[in-house]
């Protein structure tokens, strides 16, 4: 892999136009991905093509031109905002005499510098070597050689070596992977035991989940405006007025066209996702690609498996679209959408009053007369997180207010078909 992590190295960025929707990058996105990497974008080639050339990417007047701007500018490296096969970065580098590298390495890189968690930086590096193994090419010196000690079997090339050392690797690396994900695991059944349902916020990358998240738990989640700014999975707890406990869990951000070996690297941080109760799909109201961001989001939770979900729509930002805060309902009267501006808390009032909504048509709200010879079944309420208040009468009944899931309740009662009997539903 190629490091970008030194800030005065000078980029030349390469966008070409093609007719093909899959084809089609977005060269402002381009732009941000190269800032986040830390590498000073000295100019930008761009051009319009019907085809990928199988040898050079672009045709071969393109490729001298950015030849010629690599040495204009005395460029460190050439930024393509496409992906390259092995054999196109071979030959561009040739002709250029400068490294190339395409927009999934670079992707990669971004995320290596922002992974912070033993788990994530064990992720970041499996998806690199899975797209390093793929990139392995014969060259110069790949020649057979003989009796390497301790490293090469008879007659291995040096090539085979290192794709035979990658495989090692990744092998361990998935391994290690396992072992945090069954940790993970367990974790998730804890909470599910008690039944505390979960929040996910999902959406493109910079529309502002970290900043949401921090204002609804109180949290310090790095939070800034650029691509990637958080990776590391964070769960908060929180109570709500009229409902009770919550668990939010903040994900790292989707993008077009994200590489596939990061999909499948991250799906154990992303089955947060997939299981929860409620995603809170976050977009930047003010961007003028909204339509075409959340189509690749929805894209993301497909690849996933987590499309099927409960969804909430988060409009964020409308400070920056000068819209007003509001709640829209569909003809049943249930919240679709809800528009905010995270930043500045408007409208967060509404995003709770929404949340519950979706939340409470899976949850009861009862008061209950416990009598003094049933009150373990108070500790167990208690123990539950489903008490919101509880009073005692002259009598030494125990009178509850709770809120919990049907799941639970039906549970509880299947323990003990004494708590129905024993319980006086007043309302």
């Amino acid at each position: 892999m190629f490091d970008l992590h030194q800030p005065a190295e000078q980029a030349i960025l390469v966008h070409i136009t093609f007719p093909q929707e899959h084809a089609r990058e977005d060269l402002d996105e381009l732009r941000m991905l190269v800032s986040s990497a830390g590498v000073h974008a000295a100019t930008v080639v761009t051009g319009p093509r019907q085809t990928i050339d199988a040898r050079l990417f672009v045709g071969s007047g393109k490729a001298q031109e950015i030849a010629a701007a690599v040495q204009q500018y005395s460029a460190d490296v050439i930024i393509f905002n496409h992906s390259l096969s092995p054999a196109q970065t071979r030959n561009l580098e040739r002709l250029c005499q400068c490294k190339v590298i395409d927009r999934t390495t670079l992707i990669l890189d971004i995320f290596a510098q922002r992974a912070r968690s033993f788990e994530g930086k064990l992720q970041v590096e499996l998806a690199q070597l899975k797209h390093l193994a793929s990139r392995l090419i014969r060259g110069f010196d790949n020649e057979r050689q003989k009796g390497g000690i301790g490293l090469r079997g008879p007659g291995e090339t040096a090539l085979e070596t290192d794709r035979r050392l990658l495989r090692d690797r990744i092998s361990a690396l998935m391994q290690r992977l396992d072992k945090v994900s069954r940790q993970r695991e367990t974790g998730r059944k804890a909470r599910q035991r008690a039944e505390v349902p979960v929040v996910s916020l999902v959406g493109y990358t910079n529309a502002g989940k970290s900043t949401l998240f921090n204002k609804l738990t109180q949290a310090d989640v790095y939070a800034a405006d650029q691509l990637f700014a958080t990776l590391d999975p964070t769960l908060r707890q929180v109570r709500f007025p009229d409902f009770g406990a919550l668990i939010f869990a903040d994900t790292v951000g989707f993008i077009r066209h994200l590489p596939h070996d990061l999909v499948a690297a991250f799906k154990s941080t992303l089955q947060e996702t997939r299981e929860a109760d409620l995603q809170l799909h976050v977009i930047d109201v003010s961007d003028a690609r909204l339509e075409d961001n959340i189509a690749q989001v929805q894209h993301v939770l497909h690849e996933i498996e987590a499309d099927d979900l409960p969804q909430l729509r988060v409009y964020n930002k409308i400070d920056r679209a000068e819209q007003e805060p509001r709640i829209e309902f569909d003809e049943y009267g249930v919240p679709q959408a809800v528009y905010i501006s995270a930043q500045n808390g408007v409208g967060l009032d509404l995003l709770s009053r929404a949340i519950v909504a979706r939340l409470s048509d899976r949850y009861l709200t009862m008061q209950l007369r416990l009598p003094p010879d049933t009150l373990n079944w108070r500790a167990k309420l208690h123990e539950a997180g489903c008490v919101r208040q509880e009073l005692f009468d002259e009598d030494g009944n125990c009178l509850l207010h709770i809120q919990l899931s049907l799941a639970l309740w039906e549970r509880l009662n299947k323990q003990s078909q004494a708590l129905l009997q024993s319980c006086v539903l007043t309302t």
